[in-house]
């Protein structure tokens, strides 16, 4: 294992390396010039969204090979074994310079896929995915959510059958995120239909180029396109790419949603800090509601801040921050409607009608963006569910009842 450097030792190793490959972006936002988008999801075509990934890749590759990529893994992965926090020691100093913000497949392939591959991956698996992975040589998206189940994942429909030295899988996935750039797709299926309801499930990897395999874009009311329907018509899975004991489908999927609240404790900020110098910048003086929302919004995002430095400590002391990741996403959700409100109330009709002013139009695409990630990512109600079950200890719901 190498040496474990001192904190700020770190990040100041982490800034002479990005000054050396990066430029620095200026220290405050110029206000009224630049992009104004403040979209929750990605608004890109399908020829601007490869475009972006294969910039966003050459980055990965490059902070893999020089040792800044997978901090946390071992070395013969291309990591350094440090502490969980450090990977967040060190976005903190990416932040301050020029390099391209990642979409949310390459989160979806190093943070929530690789480990669960390292979980329950067999050597050979470990082997083939890992180190590509975190170099993003290859992307992998979740197949995760189905129309008929909704937020209750367990109630997956997409079959998987045995057939010979493999299974044949047919069904219908939607919300999926980077499934027109992604090599793979992690499907949750179900292998055995008389099984209680969270048994009888199995999970693959799925080739996003093979025959069966047919994705399609979901047109939002944003007029953008970052999701996708995906229909796996007859496609076959060799046994090799199954991740996880057959029937244990349940808990190889606990294993990446447990990472994705992790990864949710940051949403909305940039957004939330942009509402703010909005109001900082207004021609006219604020109403006294107004500025108490302001300052309410002020304090909710220092709050979240927070409640992610709590989700790192937890890290740090060997934990699974379970419940401190749970209040983390409510929060976030929540900085996203207080965001949005008070948008509306500096606004008024300039962000109803596009009259090309910067800054004003623009977001639309949060107010109507934001209502999603009450849903993804674990919605609000289940997120409570893991608080009063793990933190009240309330009673669970009996056997049979609806969630």
């Amino acid at each position: 294992m190498t040496r474990i450097p001192d904190p700020e030792e770190f990040r100041a190793e982490a800034r002479r390396w990005l000054t050396g490959v990066a430029k620095a972006r200026p220290t405050r936002r110029a206000w009224g010039s630049g992009d104004d988008s403040v979209a929750v999801f990605e608004n890109r075509t399908e020829a601007q969204e490869r475009e972006h990934t294969d910039r966003t890749r050459e980055w990965e590759r490059t902070r893999h090979d020089q040792g800044w990529g997978a901090l946390g893994w071992p070395e013969e992965y291309g990591g350094r074994e440090l502490p969980a926090h450090y990977e967040q020691l060190y976005r903190a100093e990416e932040a301050a310079f020029d390099v391209p913000r990642r979409t949310e497949i390459f989160p979806v392939t190093q943070q929530l896929v690789a480990p669960a591959i390292r979980v329950w991956g067999t050597d050979e698996q470990k082997r083939r995915w890992l180190r590509p992975m975190l170099r993003t040589d290859e992307l992998a998206c979740q197949l995760f959510s189905e129309t008929e189940a909704g937020s209750d994942l367990a109630a997956v429909r997409t079959r998987a059958v045995r057939d010979g030295a493999g299974w044949v899988l047919s069904g219908h996935k939607i919300w999926t995120s980077g499934a027109r750039v992604a090599t793979w797709g992690v499907a949750v299926c179900r292998t055995d239909p008389d099984a209680p309801k969270h048994a009888g499930i199995t999970v693959f990897l799925v080739r996003m180029d093979a025959p069966g395999v047919t994705v399609r874009p979901i047109r939002q009311m944003t007029g953008g396109s970052s999701f996708n329907e995906v229909y796996l018509d007859d496609v076959f899975v060799p046994d090799a790419d199954r991740l996880g004991p057959v029937g244990e489908g349940w808990r190889v999927t606990l294993t990446v949603l447990a990472a994705e609240r992790l990864d949710s404790g940051g949403l909305g900020l940039d957004n939330a800090d942009r509402a703010l110098d909005l109001a900082r910048h207004l021609p006219r003086p604020l109403t006294g509601g107004e500025r108490q929302q302001a300052a309410d919004l002020f304090v909710r995002s220092l709050v979240q801040r927070l409640i992610g430095l709590r989700v790192t400590a937890a890290l740090v002391a060997g934990r699974e921050p379970g419940a401190e990741a749970s209040v983390g996403k409510l929060h976030a959700t929540a900085t996203m409607r207080a965001t949005t409100d008070l948008v509306q109330q500096l606004l008024g009709p300039r962000l109803a009608a596009d009259t090309g002013e910067w800054g004003t139009f623009a977001w639309t695409e949060h107010l109507l963006g934001a209502p999603g990630y009450r849903i993804a990512g674990g919605s609000d109600e289940i997120q409570r569910t893991i608080l009063a079950e793990r933190v009240l200890g309330l009673p669970k719901e009996p056997k049979g009842a609806g969630r």
